[in-house]
């Protein structure tokens, strides 16, 4: 009876170090299972942080006019690039969808438009875009066409003009400037020619869409023209036009080219660092050297 007890209980000893056995063995590949799974999780979690590091940058989308908006904005692309953004810009052959789709949130900014054009375009689309920023403006200029000198101007002469609402008065002011005409008092930016008030030498003023304005260089004695239709023309402002406006004029704080946003977001870190870097000194110095006066750095 004895032996079969200590039988029995030695079996039972037994079976529970096979079993105890068993079990520290399952523990251990747990652990070891687990120790594996942790390292593989940390090691990713390291490489997705080093490709970070390494190359993802925060995106800038930006709806630009070609010349010369986009060519700037290629050439701020790198700087931007070193203060950790991606700037990508999309190319807009009119003046109504660059505005459209940053008021849906589609693009954070465009570049291309004046902020007279802007409010106007806000008062009739209503929408709600803000300047963020002045870049640069493109003086106007009276360019000669079958006259060279302004001293030449004759009676019924033909001075052809942009026809758009904001253009329009602006080249009648830079006419005045001149003193070719005068404008009646008050006469500000909607000015068309029914607010000429003086004009001596009874000159045909001849309002055009402003794509056609250098078409009519040859019909014309002058024309005057704004910087981008000039440059695409083959003019120099600083060669080529008769006057223009200067740099400290009163056209050059109102007609600065901006870039423009849905109001809210003028003060989020990529639009800062957008206006910083299209208004420093190295864009201020590529503009100077590839516009030949056409396009000058706004300084406000």
């Amino acid at each position: 009876m004895k032996k079969r007890l200590f039988a029995a209980v030695g079996a039972a000893i037994i079976t529970a170090a096979a079993l105890a056995g068993c079990g520290a063995s399952g523990a251990a590949s747990t652990t070891a299972a687990a120790k594996e799974t942790k390292a593989e999780t940390t090691a990713a979690a390291g490489e997705a942080e080093t490709t970070r590091a390494a190359g993802e940058l925060e995106k800038i989308t930006v709806a630009a006019s070609t010349t010369p908006h986009a060519e700037i904005l290629a050439e701020a692309k790198p700087l931007l690039a070193e203060k950790g953004y991606d700037l990508e810009v999309t190319e807009f052959e009119d003046y109504v969808q660059p505005n459209m789709v940053v008021e849906s949130g589609e693009f954070d900014a465009n570049y291309f438009q004046h902020i007279p054009y802007l409010d106007s375009f806000n008062q009739e689309k209503g929408t709600h875009l803000i300047n963020a920023g002045g870049i640069h403006y493109e003086p106007f200029g009276i360019y000669p066409g079958t006259k060279k000198s302004l001293d030449d101007i004759a009676e019924g002469d033909t001075i052809a003009i942009p026809n758009d609402t904001t253009n329009m008065a602006r080249a009648l002011l830079l006419l005045q400037d001149n003193g070719i005409i005068k404008m009646k008092d008050g006469a500000g930016l909607t000015a068309t020619e029914n607010d000429i008030a003086e004009n001596p030498k009874n000159v045909k003023i001849q309002p055009l869409e402003a794509a056609q304005v250098a078409r009519v260089v040859n019909e014309c004695a002058f024309v005057v023209l704004n910087g981008n239709y000039a440059m695409e023309a083959g003019f120099t402002v600083s060669k080529d036009a008769i006057a223009y406006e200067k740099s400290d004029s009163e056209a050059a704080k109102t007609y600065v080219n901006i870039i423009a946003v849905k109001e809210g977001n003028e003060s989020s870190d990529k639009i800062k660092a957008l206006v910083e870097t299209l208004t420093s000194d190295k864009i201020t110095e590529f503009i100077n050297k590839n516009y030949n006066g056409a396009v000058i750095p706004f300084k406000g």
